[in-house]
């Protein structure tokens, strides 16, 4: 039964009560912190910040807000991820768009944005960096904030993902060092481009992708999860690429699924690049490879 047919007028007549209602239906689809995210979809739903709704739970919810909110619940109940619903996702505190044909970046990931700078101590180098498979473009994005000289391409195979970056990079002022193409990997990219490339392919088992939780399975792009029969198909296609598009002491960063760490270095090692570390995520998982040319680091 839905949440619809079970509401009567006085469930939504208030803040306070709206947040009731659609914290109970949340809790009966099995959300984890339903009050939170209930409060969540209400402002979205009224236009002002999650900490007004704990403020003034007496104040009568308006009959548009009220229509808003109702879809937006059941959207939520039906596993649709938050972000998803919003339309937009915080990473590296830059606020972004994202849409069906990219991925909803995570904390995770956030991780290789730490390596990268890490690897790179001259924050204000006029570096070259490559982001291959770019979704929303927050990997390159957040590393273009952090770099006010360096600029950037970012690559993907789905159109509709490098117009979303390109809005991304235009909304934060970063439209004029930033470039968006629609393509695969870097194969229209010219030789010894990028001093820095930045990827986070596809590394989920195909077979394992539909047993993922709802909010991934179902509302994530397939492409960009699936990683083939062992997870690591798109990674031997990027080694085939990355020495190639390398400047000469460029490095690359990747990040990996939990237990990949290993079979990726391997790639990279027999592809002729040099290991500088592998750095693990908030969790303690090994979530990120850095390695370089054999010339040693960037020195643009």
């Amino acid at each position: 039964m839905s949440g619809e047919a079970t509401l009567c007028s006085k469930d939504l007549a208030t803040v306070g009560a709206a947040l009731r209602w659609g914290a109970a239906r949340l809790a009966r689809a099995g959300i984890a912190e339903p009050r939170r995210e209930a409060r969540l979809l209400l402002a979205l739903a009224t236009g002002v910040e999650p900490g007004v709704i704990l403020g003034y739970p007496e104040r009568e919810l308006d009959a548009a807000a009220q229509q808003l909110l109702v879809p937006l619940v059941e959207r939520r109940a039906a596993r649709e991820p938050f972000s998803r619903i919003a339309g937009r996702r915080q990473f590296w505190s830059l606020d972004l768009e994202i849409s069906a044909d990219t991925l909803d970046p995570r904390p995770d990931s956030e991780t290789l944005v730490e390596m990268a700078l890490a690897s790179l101590p001259d924050r204000r180098a006029a570096l070259r960096i490559l982001d291959l498979g770019t979704g929303s473009g927050a990997l390159l994005l957040a590393l273009l904030k952090e770099m006010p000289r360096a600029i950037g391409l970012g690559v993907d195979l789905l159109p509709g993902a490098a117009a979303t970056a390109r809005r991304n990079a235009a909304t934060l002022g970063l439209g004029r060092r930033a470039l968006f193409l629609g393509g695969s990997w870097g194969q229209a990219i010219s030789s010894g481009w990028a001093d820095v490339i930045l990827a986070n392919p596809p590394y989920i088992i195909t077979s394992e992708i539909d047993r993922l939780a709802p909010e991934v399975a179902r509302y994530e792009p397939r492409m960009a999860l699936d990683g083939g029969p062992d997870g690591l198909g798109a990674y031997r296609e990027l080694v085939n690429e990355i020495p190639r598009l390398l400047a000469p002491g460029g490095i690359v960063v990747l990040e990996v699924g939990a237990g990949r760490a290993d079979p990726v270095t391997e790639l990279l090692v027999k592809a002729g690049l040099v290991l500088r570390g592998v750095r693990r995520d908030l969790a303690g998982i090994e979530r990120c490879i850095a390695a370089a040319s054999p010339e040693g680091r960037p020195s643009r």
